[in-house]
């Protein structure tokens, strides 16, 4: 695949998304200010080189909820179906880009790292394939954004389902730290 995949706008028939804007480095790491969803694809390609070879697409974002797909051929294992550790990264990056998207201004103080992951495989991935990763409400947000502001540092557990073929063919959970950016 040769370039990013086009973004939500060209989709729409628009020219392709800006690119990243008013991003700060600190500590070797380089933040939008905030992402913006349709910045993501481009974003994860420009920072994470391996969502590019996964040939990850943002799919859709509603301020909770994030979706990202990706085809099966460049993800394609000896036995025809998806490989366990494309599943895997596309669920980490798709509950990594979750949180960042639910932090909005905060992440750009912020270093977000995975904790703790563990995927269950519940189905053969034989065609594209989705992760969709759903950002806490509740409790669990607010204990996550009183230790950010207490601690300055928090982690919290954001569940992730892989999608194929209209059924769950995986179920993830990551924990993901937040932690201050090292000045």
């Amino acid at each position: 695949m040769n370039g990013p995949a086009p973004s939500a706008r060209s989709r729409r028939g628009r020219d392709a998304a800006p690119p990243v804007s008013a991003v700060r480095a600190r500590g070797g790491f380089a933040y939008p200010d905030p992402m913006r969803f349709d910045e993501l694809t481009t974003y994860l390609y420009e920072h994470i080189p391996l969502t590019r070879a996964l040939g990850l697409v943002a799919q859709g974002w509603d301020g909770r909820t994030l979706s990202l797909r990706a085809p099966l051929e460049p993800n394609r294992n000896h036995r025809g179906t998806a490989f366990g550790g494309s599943l895997s990264a596309l669920a980490i990056v798709t509950g990594w880009a979750a949180l960042h998207l639910a932090l909005g201004e905060r992440a750009s103080h912020l270093r977000v790292v995975i904790q703790r992951s563990t995927l269950d495989f519940e189905a053969p991935v034989v065609g594209e394939f989705s992760a969709v990763a759903s950002v806490p409400e509740g409790d669990a947000w607010a204990r996550f954004l009183r230790g950010l502001t207490r601690r300055r540092r928090a982690r919290i557990a954001i569940p992730c389902a892989i999608r194929s073929g209209g059924r769950i063919a995986g179920r993830h959970e990551g924990v993901y730290a937040a932690l201050p950016l090292a000045g």
